[in-house]
């Protein structure tokens, strides 16, 4: 399996209205990960915001890779526990960066 294929960018919200995050996940230690921060706010980031803060980190999408979006809740056994919001993308380092 091609390293291209490790590298992810996650969107979550954070609990407790944070805002959103999105960090950049590979294989090594979490610890190295790159990671932006929204200001506080309900709207979930359009997807320019989303490309300019993965500018901003040295990465970008994959050609024709596409958000896939999921939900998780605070408690899975509890219908009506708060539901935030996850999404992914592949993405590459732009040319030159190393992670």
């Amino acid at each position: 399996m091609s390293q291209a294929k490790w590298y992810r960018a996650i969107l979550s919200e954070r609990l407790g209205g944070g805002g959103w995050r999105l960090v950049v996940t590979f294989p090594g230690l979490c610890s190295r990960w790159p990671e932006y921060q929204w200001q506080p706010t309900p709207e979930v980031p359009t997807v320019a915001a989303r490309e300019e803060a993965l500018s901003g980190l040295g990465y970008e999408a994959i050609e024709g890779a596409r958000w896939e979006w999921a939900e998780d809740r605070a408690d899975p056994d509890d219908p009506t526990s708060r539901v935030w919001l996850v999404a992914s993308i592949a993405v590459r380092p732009v040319s030159g960066v190393t992670s």
